[in-house]
């Protein structure tokens, strides 16, 4: 058979038969609540359907769904808010993509420069942009306009509480100074953590946000060049940087975040990403020479160790691949992982959820060959 029709044939059915149950019983529920649908209210219904899969080192292959095109730029970040996958771009727009049908559901953005970050948090989506602010977007299903621009940090009252005061400024260039509040170039990540919204930039500080009211509360000078890439757990925050660094950085009580430590990469090579595993034992970073290093935490992670490295790439991690989301609502006997990707597009793939025995089968023949690779 056709590969192309066997692709056609795999996902329509699979995809169609979840959305007429979810969108017939979520339009009441909105018209009365402010707050973005979660993925429950889109709950998958279990479809046996058979996907053909081809045996690669014992595990099924990854099945690409569908390939989502619409943007101006390259795809720059992905980020999950409730049924809604959203998808930002270096050509200054956002797309929300409708889950579970993958259709286009509307686009929204404002700003000079492109989009270079976004998440979500209840009922509002942060986008940090190339010039140097963040916007905040009120997601709801009473407007018309679903998702409202609502306000930018640093905020208006943020700026007038601050500016009078000479002590409040920092010098950013030669003969140039800025608030502290202030971001002096692009900002190129962003991440959530216990009530805090956290941004990196190409001008080497991390700020700190607090959701509540949108106050910005710290300004670290985090490294000696470009900041790429953040992610939080378990009470630290990792920042990764061009200067080959990815550091921890931790807060105890009201006192400000310190470094607990410095993850030291390959010398001379920009670190481009960092990603912590859930438990928060393990932290990867992906250079630019093509490599992904990981390190485990030592006691309570005060120091890391370099225990594994791996040339994953032939060029850039940033190239052709930028960002990852994974759907958390099942689709059959997995789930959705979408990628967004230098060349202006959006893939969705369906990745299988193995069972315990199978996993429990692959672990027993992987232990019995002593120089398998995983």
């Amino acid at each position: 058979m056709n590969s192309t029709v066997l692709e056609a044939k795999l996902c329509t059915p699979l995809l169609s038969a979840s959305t007429t149950s979810a969108s017939s019983g979520s339009s009441t529920s909105s018209e009365t609540d402010d707050t973005p649908p979660t993925s429950s209210r889109f709950e998958l219904q279990d479809v046996k359907y058979q996907f053909p899969c081809v045996p690669i080192s014992g595990s099924c292959s990854y099945r690409s769904l569908a390939v989502l095109s619409g943007h101006i730029g390259s795809v720059s970040s992905l980020a999950l808010c409730g049924e809604f996958i959203l998808s930002a771009s270096q050509g200054k727009d956002i797309i929300v993509w409708q889950q579970p049908d993958l259709r286009l559901f509307t686009k929204f953005g404002q700003g000079d420069g492109s989009v270079k970050a976004l998440v979500s948090v209840g009922n509002k989506v942060f986008t940090a942009h190339q010039d140097s602010r963040i916007r905040v977007w009120k997601v709801s299903r009473r407007s018309e306009n679903v998702f409202r621009l609502v306000d930018t940090l640093p905020t208006t009252k943020d700026y007038l509480g601050k500016f009078m005061k000479q002590s409040n400024y920092v010098q950013t260039r030669r003969h140039h100074k800025r608030l502290w509040i202030e971001h002096a170039d692009s900002i190129s990540c962003l991440t959530v953590y216990n009530g805090f919204i956290y941004s990196g930039s190409w001008d080497k500080t991390l700020k700190v946000w607090r959701i509540s009211d949108l106050k910005c509360l710290e300004s670290i000078k985090a490294h000696d060049d470009a900041i790429n890439g953040l992610v939080a757990c378990k009470g630290i925050v990792y920042s990764a940087s061009a200067d080959g660094k990815i550091k921890a950085w931790g807060k105890e009580g009201k006192v400000s975040h310190s470094l607990k430590g410095i993850l030291e990469g390959h010398k001379d090579v920009s670190l481009n990403s960092v990603i912590v595993s859930e438990d928060g034992k393990w932290v990867f970073g992906g250079g630019s020479d093509g490599f992904v290093m990981g390190w485990e935490g030592i006691g309570d992670f005060v120091t890391w160790k370099l225990v594994c490295e791996t040339k994953a790439h032939q060029m850039a991690v940033l190239w052709p691949v930028k960002c990852l989301q994974a759907s958390p609502s099942n689709v059959g006997s997995g789930f959705l992982l979408y990628s967004g990707s230098l060349d202006k597009s959006l893939r969705v793939w369906w990745v299988p959820k193995h069972s315990s025995k199978e996993e429990e089968d692959s672990s027993i023949t992987d232990a019995s060959d002593s120089k398998s690779i995983i």
